[in-house]
């Protein structure tokens, strides 16, 4: 009883964490199916604590803390149990929808870079896309699917594309806050803030209209119990990022474009209804 009630305890932490960080993925998750929630909890949370070594552990060896995470990470999923309540949800759901370790590795990649990166070239941006969004995705994917390989092989494609639309809408969102608070600048090809611009602005709104597309071909096709919260954050970020569109460059280095807490409700209401016309056409 008593171990149950710790792996329980994680996968509370895990969805408190989720809810202090983010309103927007919070009011998703609380939609999906059951089954999914305390997972995608669990990923969220664990994502998240690895965000915050890079970002705001100031005062302390960033490097040794996310090392000394990594490894108990890998522990962790090898003997079932960890001492800290975010990796232990996390392992438990490693385990239990055997999501590919590469996965984790490649999160974890991109997290490192952060400690010494404050700008990407083309190929290092894709490559730190991957990691930090697109890898997320897919683990989500792996317990969205639930063992079906058939299904997850399908998906794959947009559900990276979803992942990379929602990092580089953050980034577009937290251009200011990077610069000021972290050093980094996350356009492609921007080497420093004389390259901030509208023109590289236009060019990864484009990439993330594509992306946008090639996103909602997938989640029409996934399993209901996750459709709902999955459309649900997309409506949110694809509202977002239409803001950012008619915000120029000079102000969102000034300003954080966000979403009202009503708008975001009337959002997910709005996805009650278009999810159910999905599933009727």
């Amino acid at each position: 009883m008593s171990l149950a009630l710790y792996n329980h305890s994680s996968f509370k932490l895990s969805k408190a964490l989720t809810n202090l960080y983010s309103t927007s993925f919070s009011l998703g998750i609380r939609v999906f199916s059951k089954e999914f929630r305390d997972p995608v909890y669990a990923i969220y949370g664990y994502v998240r604590l690895a965000d915050e070594i890079v970002d705001t552990f100031h005062d302390w060896d960033k490097k040794q803390l996310l090392d000394d995470f990594r490894n108990e990470t890998f522990r962790a999923i090898k003997t079932g149990i960890s001492t800290n309540p975010v990796i232990n949800a996390f392992q438990h759901t490693v385990r239990e929808f055997n999501i590919d370790h590469s996965l984790i590795n490649a999160f974890l990649n991109s997290m490192e870079r952060d400690l010494y990166n404050s700008s990407y070239d083309r190929d290092d941006y894709d490559n730190y896309i991957f990691g930090s969004a697109e890898a997320v995705g897919l683990m989500c994917l792996y317990v969205f699917v639930n063992g079906n390989h058939e299904m997850y092989k399908k998906l794959e494609y947009p559900a990276q594309m979803l992942g990379s639309a929602f990092q580089k809408v953050n980034f577009l969102r937290d251009i200011k806050s990077d610069i000021d608070e972290r050093g980094r600048i996350y356009l492609p090809g921007a080497t420093g803030t004389e390259y901030i611009n509208d023109a590289n602005k236009q060019k990864l709104e484009d990439e993330v209209d594509r992306e946008f597309i090639e996103a909602l071909k997938g989640i029409k096709q996934l399993p209901s119990g996750a459709k709902l919260g999955v459309y649900s954050a997309f409506l949110c970020y694809q509202f977002l990022f239409r803001k950012i569109k008619r915000t120029d460059i000079k102000k969102l280095l000034k300003e954080r474009v966000r979403i009202s807490n009503p708008k975001k409700i009337a959002l997910l209401l709005r996805s009650f209804v278009e999810v159910k016309l999905l599933e009727t056409t």
